[in-house]
């Protein structure tokens, strides 16, 4: 089977145009798609590859699973952050990814960064995870779910006003209550919600973001007392999310994934 290289990987990722182009390949001569349980696996944005990709890396083990009817009851995918691993809990994908905290965070020079991202929103609380370079704002509880989905960033002034590496994404996030309207189609409240920016990786909006959840995960189990978390974000292409933070600096986030289209790539 042929690889590909780095340059037409990223050639295709700025073809698809998506926030991330997952690129999975076998480790083993002995082993293939439909039957191996360990694989390399990369993500590419539009412009540059990135470390973590949860939701990409939930969607190459959909495909492996209910497409190519790998019968693995667990997946190990090799990447840049090192082993994660995909379950199979029909109809959820269950994803093994490390947990990233963050700390405290003084406006300082990211106040024009803050207004461009939320507008005349109140802030609660800003935190910074060092690990995956994101701001996470937290809104007033007055703020509501449908206020938070009409927001409208201005994505494309936020590099020039912060580009010096320490941010590379904004998650903006709201505690979930009935009252605010952070509930599922069945009336099940959300712990929380949010949204996720990273003009700096060439992501205005990512739909779903596991990388963020990553931070989140840790930010609102401390914050609720609870290691079991049910989520929404409310991209225009959001999903649920339900999270279990474990003792060993690892969560569990669950998912379901739609295969939309099946085709070949002639290069």
């Amino acid at each position: 089977m042929q690889v590909l290289d780095d340059e037409t990987m990223q050639k295709l990722a700025t073809e698809m145009n998506l926030s991330e182009t997952a690129f999975v390949r076998t480790l083993s001569a002995t082993e293939d798609f439909q039957s191996g349980s360990r694989y390399g696996l990369r993500w590419m944005t539009p412009t540059i590859e990135v470390a973590l990709c949860g939701h990409a890396t939930l969607a190459s083990a959909a495909v492996l699973f209910f497409c190519l009817n790998n019968p693995s009851p667990e997946l190990t995918f090799v990447t840049l952050s090192g082993e994660l691993k995909a379950r199979r809990c029909d109809p959820f994908v269950s994803l093994d990814l490390p947990l990233n905290s963050c700390e405290p965070e003084t406006v300082n020079d990211a106040e024009e960064l803050i207004k461009l991202t939320i507008g005349g929103f109140a802030v609660k609380e800003l935190q910074h995870c060092a690990h995956t370079k994101d701001l996470l704002i937290l809104l007033e509880e007055n703020v509501t779910r449908l206020q938070l989905e009409s927001m409208q960033p201005h994505v494309d002034q936020m590099i020039a006003t912060h580009n010096t590496g320490r941010i590379k994404g904004v998650i903006v996030t709201l505690g979930g209550s009935e009252g605010n309207g952070c509930v599922d189609s069945k009336g099940k409240v959300y712990d929380f919600v949010s949204r996720y920016f990273a003009p700096w990786n060439g992501i205005k909006e990512d739909p779903v973001t596991g990388s963020a959840h990553t931070v989140l995960s840790s930010y609102w189990s401390k914050k609720l007392g609870k290691k079991a978390l049910y989520a929404r974000q409310c991209s225009p292409r959001g999903g649920d999310l339900k999270i279990q933070v474990r003792d060993d600096g690892r969560v569990d986030i669950a998912g379901e994934a739609a295969i939309v289209l099946s085709g070949n790539i002639f290069i």
